[in-house]
């Protein structure tokens, strides 16, 4: 049985529902919070879906102390995740998030288990994530390494960090001119990037959660604990889903066992992790090359730009 409590955010897919409740049922959570979204206007197959849905969590055949926060109106993606955290965390000190599209190894439970009671009381470490963007590459010597990026496809965290998540951003005018944002994000493209998908934050842009709690963390020099392998499969990339849309449904990236629990001596960003995960996770081919180019000699730029010209001189 599973101690820590689990926190499980539900909407509108039963089959991914299924899938993932089924992962949880396994692991015999002893308590277990279910946020559920409500039912959106104009989109004519929610309300039976999510019917479906609430159904699918009635199926307790464990001991289990059960706590319901269902929305009877839709809030979005962005005010239902933050209400149902706020809800949780108003009652329990710390909670493993798993969100109806996400489906962690089994070995995923015992490594929140042990990490949250290891970082319990250290302010530096905020998150503990399952997601590893690394394609193979292991950091360190440990069965984790420290990043700044706090995936959240299966994560988990205290009430201590989460009370810090300040999702309308009322700090961000101020600390993206500051010498502190600076020094977070060194590199000038990857700073823009970040900063332009916290102005649109800012100005309310984008529903989505995850962004503002990413930008907390950071402003509250945070790390998250990153294991050296991935511990999570996403089943919800496909036509119907919210921001991992794709034309077909996809099976996702496999899951894999953790192996013995090591721990680093040291609570340290792995910038070379953060780097390789910035450049084949979240940045597109465009920045890249551009990036690229600021980093080169001028004179190698200068050449570049010789040759370019010359092709376009010559195609002409």
């Amino acid at each position: 049985m599973l101690n820590t409590p689990v926190a499980y955010i539900i909407f509108n897919r039963p089959r991914h529902t299924q899938e993932t409740f089924a992962a949880i049922r396994a692991q015999r959570p002893a308590k277990m919070f279910i946020i559920a979204d409500g039912p959106r206007p104009g989109h004519p197959t929610d309300a039976e879906c999510c019917q479906k849905v609430l159904k699918i969590v009635e199926d307790i055949d464990w001991p289990c102390e059960i706590h319901r926060n269902y929305a009877e109106h839709n809030l979005g993606c962005k005010q239902r995740v933050i209400t149902g955290l706020d809800w949780v965390f108003e009652q329990v000190e710390k909670a493993i998030i798993i969100e109806d599209d996400v489906l962690p190894h089994p070995d995923f439970y015992p490594y929140c288990d042990a990490l949250l009671e290891r970082y319990e009381d250290d302010e530096r470490v905020m998150v503990i994530t399952a997601c590893n963007f690394q394609n193979g590459q292991r950091r360190g010597d440990s069965a984790y390494y420290f990043s700044k990026y706090n995936h959240v496809w299966g994560w988990a965290t205290w009430r201590r960090a989460w009370i810090k998540n300040d999702h309308s951003l009322k700090f961000w005018p101020k600390w993206k001119k500051s010498e502190a944002w600076l020094r977070h994000i060194s590199d000038k493209i990857e700073r823009s990037y970040w900063s332009n998908i916290f102005d649109r934050m800012y100005r309310n842009e984008i529903d989505t959660w995850d962004y503002p709690w990413m930008a907390s963390v950071w402003y509250h020099g945070g790390l998250t604990a990153t294991p050296n392998v991935n511990m999570v499969t996403n089943i919800g990339f496909g036509p119907d889903s919210t921001h991992t849309v794709a034309d077909v449904e996809q099976s996702g990236c496999p899951a894999f066992p953790l192996g013995l629990l090591t721990h680093p001596d040291e609570v340290v960003q792995d910038q070379k992790a953060d780097r390789f995960v910035y450049d084949h996770h979240y940045c597109s081919l465009d920045d890249r090359f551009y990036r690229r180019m600021f980093l080169l000699p001028g004179r190698v730029v200068g050449n570049i730009i010789r040759i370019m010209r010359c092709l376009i001189d010559f195609r002409g």
